[in-house]
């Protein structure tokens, strides 16, 4: 099984690639791709810009990545209660390609921050949007309170009952 998997954000930092890196680790079997979305970094999305460049060749290396892979593992920041400007971005070049960005791929949605929201105003968004975009949603978690829920030095989820939920959804694939 191929897994294409990203933090939605391009903070180098991010603790979204911490939890998505945690989760892709758990799919047996498999070969993953761990994406930085800082590397598909694009110019603002415009009809103007679209007719002089037409697609860019970093949107449409994003899109045959995932059109390459069986599985999607995202895990989106959120900034003012909504999706990161970077991933907004390559998502809106992604779309001029193809409107079925995720190509029936499986997805797995999840999302995480420091306070107890979650970020789960974008999963939210996310899940809400998936059909739209041709993702066969398999399951979503919004994980709270990060640094009280995941353990940084071992790379893990420490609270069980998260982890029990998102071995599941895994499991599912």
């Amino acid at each position: 099984m191929k897994v294409l998997a990203f933090a939605a954000t391009n903070n180098s930092q991010s603790i979204n690639k911490q939890l998505v890196s945690y989760a892709a680790s758990l799919v047996t079997n498999a070969s993953v791709d761990m994406v930085n979305i800082h590397d598909y970094e694009l110019p603002i999305y415009s009809q103007d810009r679209e007719a002089e460049l037409g697609q860019p060749e970093l949107a449409k290396d994003f899109f045959q990545k995932i059109g390459d892979a069986d599985v999607i593992i995202v895990s989106f920041a959120e900034h003012n209660g909504t999706y990161t400007a970077a991933y907004k971005n390559l998502f809106d070049w992604m779309s001029r390609i193809n409107q079925q960005v995720f190509q029936h791929k499986k997805v797995v949605y999840l999302a995480t921050s420091p306070g107890p929201s979650g970020a789960n105003s974008v999963l939210t968004t996310a899940i809400t949007s998936a059909p739209f975009f041709a993702a066969e949603l398999k399951g979503s978690l919004s994980v709270p309170n990060f640094y009280d829920n995941f353990d940084v030095e071992s790379k893990c989820l420490i609270n069980k009952e998260l982890d029990k939920k998102l071995r599941e959804i895994i499991a599912g694939l």
